[in-house]
């Protein structure tokens, strides 16, 4: 019985942390945009992903 008087006091503490979170998630602007970094993944630039051009062999071999 005596762990109620320990167990009911960190549990409102636990949820007073937890509003607080919660509200400066909102405030932050956490839930402003739900959608788009979904469509950002779709939108990739292959720019990006072209390879890199080769390094001449020939040159690094006769150094060495």
């Amino acid at each position: 019985m005596e762990i109620l008087f320990i167990l009911i006091p960190l549990a409102i503490l636990i949820l007073a942390v937890m509003v607080v979170a919660f509200f400066w998630a909102i405030r932050s602007g956490q839930f402003e945009d739900l959608e788009g970094p979904a469509y950002k993944i779709l939108m990739d630039d292959d720019a990006d992903l072209e390879p890199l051009p080769k390094k001449d062999k020939s040159k690094s071999e006769k150094d060495s």
